[in-house]
């Protein structure tokens, strides 16, 4: 092979000058901000391309593929960048294929094919088949964000290919550009075309190799290593659509696919087994094979504690007794039968305990589980945990002891793991605490790959069982095959991409497994050294992606400015990418104010919805906090961040002094005033200002007489307080005081800063927080019951304060002893919910309440009321400050237009659940419905006016 190929001055040049002569300079992104965003992928690899590119059709692919090809442009193609092995990180042309070639070109459901661009996502093309009963069946844990052509690259499986197949025994035919610019068609739609000199060649080569080919390649199901040469054999029937699945972008650019289709059973179950340990789930694989399951996955505690660690008991169903666990799936088209085959697996299992879970409900949870695991993997175990040694296989029935010596390999090495996975196939995922950033860390990687992949050679294993070797394994491919295999992939390589332009430094001639690891690069550099828990905390993104799936139907929040936008810089994965390109230094030069960062997080609304749905707890918003932060100390800031940063200020001033409400709201609703001050205070001039009340809620109801009863104090927020429109602070007192209680006003100023929070003055912050400490603290440690009606302004406790004041030991009891009031009234023994029977609720939760109090005690209150109850998952839009300021209308609009907007279209008559005072504020300005709060529903339906 040729040396591994640059992206040089002279051909970057070159390749500039066609692109303009083919008018395709649009198409080609090469800023620092793009190469940020693609300088890595969910691996441990870091390598910047020189640019990016995002053509729309088949017809632009191929012109920059070949413009490329011409001037020696090394080509790396991604899906959505969820390789955890590197295979979509390259040093020249990255192609993105997700952005703009993602058409279902046919889908024929009498033939069970669809015909696909390699950029359609997993889960777009199950919901085009879903109403024909038919499905693709490998369904990776990424299945809501992968692309079928990263599956192709990578010969992607997922838990159900035991059921239904790897991808390549589910592609039917492909369309690829090869290394010599020549249009491959293989298989399906291949029939009657000129078979070319390539195809000849290879055949000729196999011909050739016939006995290496038999003895070593294709061994047993999951050996995806290397090139999957056995599907050329001529019993095989000379495959080449076959063996192209698992390349990894080395032989060709993939431009269409045609796929099969299968029929799901209309009926299906699990069985949850629990077993002493992990091994002896494993070893029991062989009974539950002969029940032909779908899936056959397998996991241990330590996944199932982080969860409940991170989420509370409540996340996980309970599970059979035991440390290891298998979840099997069966389907059926009959359900008696169905159920006949569930029972027997659970007597004939050698299981501690086991049931039939029925509940699909509780099956969902429990998938979660696994779907998420290769995230909560990561944040496990004491130390971060890294991809790397990700996916082996062996065969199933050894799959419990080559999990008890790799047990012992890791403990030889110093490392704890967390395995888990395909045990069906016989593929283990795993997740390992590598030294990265400790002195000989990348030494001892290297050392343990190697020893890895010793141990998975002895049983006859593949170093990769469905992802692929990308960067991670490749170099250790010699391990598992002998120099004769060898030899004959680089000989197929060079066939097919001769100059080796193709995902340069992957499977045939690979760059070291311990080169151009990110989390190395990083050490020593200034910012980790100033700031090193900032730059542990970046890193904590994989990478897997969640946060570009559509969330549509989820639940979910994350993320939801990248929802409105679908560019890469308005994800959390994005955002994570440019972060960690910060403190490496190399490419984003200017620290905490480079342009690129701020670019980055200008649209982040701070929702802190990946702090929950990020499966490495990635919490976007307090890192855009300490950017802001850093990025204006001792420096004059926007207006916005004077005006709306301290509107709890400005608020008790306007409704503290006589008359300033109303001049203030006159102002507001004169035009040319009212331009100027949106102009002055960075308001965006499209959005209405909302109105002060003239008097505060602490001043309208001073003179509040509780009834008699045990006392409550409701701690009253600064939007409750000072802002017209919702009588939310009176509707509270009015339910509890009909629970039995004496509610009074928390009257001292207890502001948590959640507005110097959100616009990044910090220090401002934790002053009022220390401020409110003394306030709320002595209230809380007499026992009296605290009672918080802003969602976001008590999530402040729960999640901010503990970082902001990390050393002070009352926040966390004021954490615990701040309630909502759903939290409160689910233990007042006299409360009794209204009967709402017969009426509809559009729910709304603020995102913060969702992501970081949680819904749970709201919905289970809503749920007593007998009313029919809408949740809506996503953001609102407005997102305290984010949708006002100007520059972000649009975006808050498009937000809103994903979940809240379209629900109160399609029912004009429901009631409008709000606590949080923004989500009210968006329904009423976008909508014109008036939204209210859980305080006043209970209040108005216990006085009959709802």
């Amino acid at each position: 092979m040729t040396a591994t190929p640059t992206a040089t001055t002279s051909n970057w040049t070159e390749f500039r000058r066609g692109l303009e002569l083919a008018g395709l300079s649009d198409l080609v992104d090469d800023s620092t901000l793009t190469r940020a965003l693609y300088s890595s992928d969910a691996s441990l690899y870091r390598i910047p391309p020189r640019a990016v590119a995002k053509p729309r059709d088949r017809g632009q692919l191929e012109q920059l593929v070949r413009i490329a090809l011409d001037n020696e442009l090394p080509i790396t193609p991604r899906g959505t960048g969820t390789s955890c092995a590197g295979n979509a990180v390259g040093p020249g042309l990255v192609i993105d294929f997700r952005a703009g070639l993602n058409r279902i070109i046919e889908l024929d459901p009498e033939q069970r094919t669809a015909v696909v661009e390699p950029g359609v996502v997993q889960a777009d093309l199950q919901r085009a088949a879903l109403p024909y009963g038919l499905r693709f069946g490998p369904d990776p844990s990424t299945h809501t964000r992968c692309t079928i052509g990263g599956m192709i690259g990578n010969n992607a499986c997922g838990p159900r290919a035991l059921g239904y197949g790897k991808t390549a025994s589910n592609v039917l035919g492909l369309k690829l550009l090869t290394g010599t610019g020549d249009l491959l068609r293989v298989g399906a739609g291949a029939e009657g075309g000129p078979r070319g000199t390539q195809l000849d060649r290879l055949q000729a080569l196999v011909q050739a190799n016939l006995a290496t080919i038999r003895t070593n390649f294709g061994l047993f199901d999951r050996q995806v290593s290397g090139y999957s040469l056995e599907h050329l054999l001529p019993e095989n029937g000379f495959a080449a659509h076959r063996f192209l699945a698992g390349t990894e972008g080395t032989i060709g650019v993939l431009t269409e696919a045609t796929v099969n289709l299968v029929a799901d059973a209309p009926h299906s179950i699990m069985v949850a087994l629990g077993y002493p340990s992990m091994p002896e789930a494993a070893d029991d694989i062989p009974t539950v094979l002969p029940y032909r399951p779908t899936a056959a996955e397998g996991l241990d505690s330590r996944i199932v504690d982080v969860i409940i660690d991170h989420h509370g008991p409540g996340a996980v169903p309970p599970l059979p007794q035991g440390k290891g666990w298998l979840f099997i799936e069966l389907v059926d088209d009959d359900p008696v039968r169905l159920r006949e085959r569930a029972e027997a697996v659970l007597a004939d299992s050698h299981a501690l305990d086991g049931v039939v879970v029925t509940d699909p409900a509780k099956a969902r949870a429990l998938w979660k589980i696994r779907e998420d695991g290769a995230g909560l993997a990561q944040v496990s175990l004491g130390a971060p945990a890294y991809p790397g040694w990700e996916d082996a296989a062996v065969r199933p029935a050894q799959l419990g002891a080559y999990l008890r010596d790799f047990d012992l390999l890791l403990r030889e090495h110093g490392l704890q793991g967390l395995p888990y996975g395909h045990f069906g196939d016989g593929c283990v995922h795993c997740r390992i605490d590598f030294p990265l950033t400790s002195p000989g860390g990348s030494a001892r990687y290297r050392a343990f790959m190697f020893d890895a992949a010793a141990l998975a050679a002895r049983y006859g294993g593949s170093m990769s069982g469905e992802h692929g070797d990308g960067r991670a394994r490749s170099e250790l491919l010699p391990i598992m095959y002998n120099e004769a295999s060898l030899s004959l992939m680089a000989q197929v390589k060079s066939i097919f991409d001769p100059a080796n332009l193709l995902n340069p430094g992957v499977l045939v001639d690979p760059d070291p497994t311990d080169a151009d690891i990110r989390a190395v690069e990083s050490i020593g550099t200034p910012l980790t050294l100033i700031e090193p828990e900032f730059a542990a905390a970046v890193h904590r993104c994989s990478g897997v992606g969640k946060c570009v799936a559509d969330m549509t139907g989820s639940g979910g929040v994350m993320c939801p400015s990248y929802q409105a936008t679908g560019q890469e810089k308005d994800s959390t994965r994005g955002r994570a990418r440019v972060l960690q390109e910060m403190i490496n230094g190399s490419m984003i030069t200017d620290g905490w104010r480079s342009p690129e960062v701020h670019e980055a997080l200008d649209l982040c609304l701070s929702c802190k919805g990946c702090r929950r749905d990020c499966p490495t707890g990635t919490d976007m918003a307090s890192y855009k906090a300490q950017v802001l932060d850093k990025a204006y100390a001792g420096r004059l800031r926007p207006r916005s961040h004077y005006t709306m940063g301290w509107l709890p200020l400005w608020a008790r001033l306007i409704t503290t002094v006589p008359g300033l409400a109303a001049l203030v709201n006159g102002v507001g609703k004169a035009p040319v005033l009212r331009n100027l001050l949106k102009w002055t205070a960075g308001v965006d001039q499209r959005r209405p200002l909302p109105q002060f009340a003239p008097k505060s809620a602490k001043a309208r109801l001073r003179r509040h007489r509780p009834p008699s009863g045990r006392t409550v104090i409701i701690w009253v927020d600064s939007f409750d307080n000072a802002f017209a429109g919702s009588p939310n602070v009176e509707a509270a007192l009015e339910v509890l005081s009909a629970a039995g209680y004496a509610p009074q006003l928390l009257q001292r100023n207890a502001c948590c800063g959640l507005t110097w929070i959100s616009t990044g003055q910090l220090d401002g912050a934790r002053h009022h927080l220390r401020q409110s400490l003394d306030v709320l603290h002595p209230l809380i440690a007499d026992g009296t019951p605290v009672i918080g009606l802003e969602p976001s302004c008590l999530a402040v406790w729960r999640s901010d304060a503990e970082e902001l004041l990390p050393d002070d030991p009352r926040v966390p009891e004021v954490a615990a002893g701040l309630k909502t009031l759903a939290e409160f009234l689910r233990t007042a023994p006299e409360f009794s919910p209204p009967d709402l029977s017969g009426r509809r609720i559009i729910a709304q939760p603020h995102c913060h309440h969702a992501a970081v109090i949680g819904f749970g005690p709201d919905a289970e209150l809503l749920k007593r009321t007998g009313a029919e109850v809408t949740t809506l998952g996503g953001c609102c839009g407005l997102a305290g400050n984010f949708g006002v300021e100007a520059g972000h209308y649009e975006v808050s609009v498009k937000v809103a237009e994903h979940d809240l907007l379209p629900a109160l279209d399609a029912d004009p008559d429901a009631i409008v659940l709000a606590d949080g005072f923004s989500c009210r504020l968006q329904a009423d300005q976008l909508a014109g419905r008036k939204a209210i709060s859980l305080a006043e529903l209970l209040a108005d339906a216990a006085s009959g006016s709802i």
